[in-house]
């Protein structure tokens, strides 16, 4: 009989991501709700050590498929481990991040459980039997209510939405059986980006360029970015020119995002832009255009050449900063 709420502490190289904390947080927030335990699941190469931090956050019981074949993510090979230890531990709630890696495997993981998942969630109650998801719908427009059928009930949180809470225990770390079956890929290449950039969807602020940037040049806001210790992002359009990676790119066809602050800097407000951060804390927009619709959305807006304003920002940034 399926008890208990499962979850998957995402991390890369050794380092748990940001969202994995999440994860945990929510997981035993619901497991006190169904008045279960909580099971974290850890899956990498050499990540046994790092495992017993999640008790820090409330994890019951640790999980850990530690092998060499898990060293580099693979859809296939992830979803065959991760499949076996769900159909083990055989829990009511499965949860993972809505990160770029969580929605790929989820995806996947729930076709091959045959139950249902609700993506990019924004929050979660348990009501009775049923687990009850809130999610942005039509870009953010609507936020619909949706309970989840099958078993286990899935459901991936939305990065920089859950709040951290630390609730120590004394948790054992088990070593588990890892059976990756046959992978259809493989890694080719990696390039790794610097490891002092944070990724889009953990960042707290986020600058964001678009084509009023007029070229690839962004350094302007990477000066801003940097003495606010923001993270840069793109909007299709800065993509599209190849101004900067698709991995910058925030958007219904980029990255969701939920930074405290999203400073828009020569970004029009097109209805696929505001779809992947209209979640924001705090939207500030600055368009020398007073009729951009980025303006209906932001908080605070200056109508102005980013190339005046941003810098004069900087500068009182530093100055504050002494």
């Amino acid at each position: 009989m399926a008890q208990g709420v499962l979850v998957l502490a995402e991390q890369t190289d050794g380092v748990f991501r940001k969202v994995a904390y999440e994860v945990v947080s929510e997981g035993r927030r619901l497991a006190e709700a169904v008045g279960e335990t909580l099971t974290a699941v850890v899956l990498g190469s050499g990540v046994e050590e790092i495992a017993a931090e999640l008790g820090k956050y409330g994890a019951d019981k640790i999980l850990v498929g530690d092998d060499p074949t898990l060293a580099d993510y693979t859809t296939d090979v992830y979803a065959d481990v991760l499949f076996d230890i769900v159909k083990e531990d055989d829990p009511k709630i499965l949860l993972l991040g809505a990160s770029t890696r969580g929605k790929d495997l989820s995806a996947r993981l729930s076709a091959r459980l045959d139950t249902g998942l609700a993506m990019d969630c924004i929050a979660l109650v348990v009501e009775g039997d049923n687990l009850v998801a809130t999610r942005p719908v039509f870009g953010g427009k609507v936020l619909a209510k949706v309970v989840v059928e099958g078993s286990p009930k899935m459901a991936a949180i939305r990065p920089n939405v859950m709040e951290i809470a630390e609730v120590p225990k004394d948790v054992g770390v088990e070593k588990v059986p890892v059976k990756p079956g046959t992978a259809k890929t493989r890694v080719l290449e990696k390039k790794v980006e610097a490891a002092s950039k944070v990724d889009l969807t953990e960042a707290d602020i986020i600058v964001s360029g678009g084509r009023g940037v007029g070229g690839g040049d962004f350094s302007v806001l990477e000066e801003l970015a940097d003495v606010l210790g923001a993270t840069v992002g793109a909007s299709r359009s800065a993509v599209d020119e190849g101004w900067r990676t698709h991995s910058d790119q925030v958007g219904q066809t980029g990255k969701v995002v939920s930074p405290s602050l999203y400073i828009a800097c020569g970004i029009s407000g097109a209805i696929q832009h505001l779809a992947g951060m209209g979640s924001s804390k705090y939207i500030a927009a600055i368009n020398k255009d007073p009729e951009a619709p980025i303006f209906n959305k932001a908080d605070y807006g200056i109508v102005e050449d980013l190339f005046n304003a941003v810098p004069a920002i900087t500068a009182e940034v530093k100055k504050l900063k002494g």
